[in-house]
């Protein structure tokens, strides 16, 4: 058990945590960045397919809860696949991770965006 992970979990939603890195973070002017890369394992889903990573979709920009006062900002960028045999894009299904999962009505409206997002 990673106590970190367990901290970020309280303060981010924990399908952020568990799905995506922090590849940095700032603070300017009292306002928080966070940057966010999902991580580079493949979707269950496509199991059945050989897949490679294929770079990032533009990030996207939520305003998040004040953290001890600071506004803060999660920059989230998705990443996507290229199908070896069929050339085909491919990205995780939100809808199928989210299944089965607690989460709060922020981060399902949250999900909702990133996949709405066609960036």
């Amino acid at each position: 058990m990673d106590p970190y992970l367990d901290l970020l979990k309280l303060i981010l939603p924990e399908l952020l945590v568990n799905h995506f890195d922090i590849a940095k973070h700032e603070i300017k002017d009292g306002v928080v960045h966070l940057y966010f890369e999902e991580k580079i394992a493949t979707p269950k889903e496509e199991k059945h397919r050989v897949l490679i990573a294929h770079g990032f979709h533009k990030a996207i920009t939520i305003q998040d809860f004040p953290l001890r006062g600071k506004t803060v900002y999660l920059h989230i960028k998705r990443r996507r696949w290229l199908d070896k045999k069929t050339k085909e894009i491919v990205q995780r299904d939100w809808d199928l991770v989210a299944q089965g999962t607690r989460m709060t009505v922020e981060f399902a409206a949250f999900l909702k965006l990133l996949n709405n997002y066609q960036g």
